[in-house]
């Protein structure tokens, strides 16, 4: 399976017009730019095609304009992932930003790893507008048209039954529970500008580690390198290590190791010439 393909594998030398006509044929889509696909509905929507059930689409929503409705469509594939035991890590933070490298690179993995399955074969029985119908604003905006349908119905009802009510005794009432309702959704908009704060700071923090990591094991590499038997007396090999064991607060690390490696090359080219 492909859920972990290396870079120079030749998934990754696939074309942006290729993966586009991928997407735009499986799905009945027509994005132009790979960007298009930053939202991540279209990956949720493949990995629904190629494992039909599995990816709960009334949670995935196409309108996505935001990174925080980006971030919960991401949340639904790497839950899918997580589901069906695919390794693959997903890089939120730099997909929401609509970067078309990276969506390119992540679309890549994704169309290699659906042929993995499918042999490359498009599922004749799937309807991707059907599937789409489902999606999260679609049910919402159902759900609203129902209330608004049922309200009006109950006006109806009410004016047609001839009650009547004093009007000077409904006004109080109505302006409390406006303002209840004003603070509600002030309260609401709050938590929720929070919350998305809060996933974004996660996101960058995960980022940050995964990134330190990366780095400290180039570094762990490098070490290890420099202590092979054969090596670690050489003037190179002992101008890194002043480097990599310099205390923090010591600033003049690379100028000691620079002039460290000056002085073992005047002192090898002074020892060639006086042998000559």
């Amino acid at each position: 399976m492909a859920s972990n393909i290396g870079m120079m594998d030749s998934a990754y030398f696939v074309g942006r017009n290729e993966i586009l006509t991928w997407i735009n044929n499986r799905l009945q889509l027509n994005l132009s730019r790979i960007e298009e696909a930053a939202s991540g509905a279209v990956q949720c929507q493949m990995m629904d095609m190629t494992y039909p059930g599995v990816v709960p689409m009334h949670k995935v929503n196409f309108d996505a304009k935001t990174e925080y409705d980006m971030i919960q469509n991401y949340k639904v594939l790497q839950d899918v992932f997580n589901k069906l035991k695919i390794e693959k890590h997903i890089e939120v933070n730099r997909l929401v930003k609509g970067r078309p490298l990276d969506n390119l690179e992540f679309l890549q993995w994704l169309k290699r790893y659906c042929d993995s399955v499918n042999g490359g074969i498009m599922n004749e029985n799937y309807n991707p507008v059907e599937r789409r119908s489902k999606g999260g604003k679609d049910r919402n905006s159902k759900g609203s048209q129902k209330t608004t349908k049922s309200l009006q119905a109950n006006n109806l009802h009410n004016s047609a039954s001839g009650d009547t009510v004093d009007l000077n005794k409904m006004s109080g009432p109505k302006q409390g529970r406006g303002s209840a309702v004003a603070g509600g959704a002030t309260y609401s908009e709050e938590i929720q500008a929070l919350s998305k704060e809060v996933t974004n700071l996660k996101l960058s923090v995960d980022h940050l580690e995964k990134e330190r990591d990366f780095y400290f094991a180039k570094l762990r590499d490098i070490e290890i390198l420099c202590q092979i038997p054969e090596m670690e007396d050489l003037p190179m090999t002992v101008a890194i290590k002043k480097i990599l064991y310099a205390d923090d607060a010591k600033e003049s690390a690379l100028e000691e190791a620079q002039e460290y490696l000056s002085e073992a090359i005047n002192t090898v080219e002074t020892e060639v010439e006086s042998e000559a």
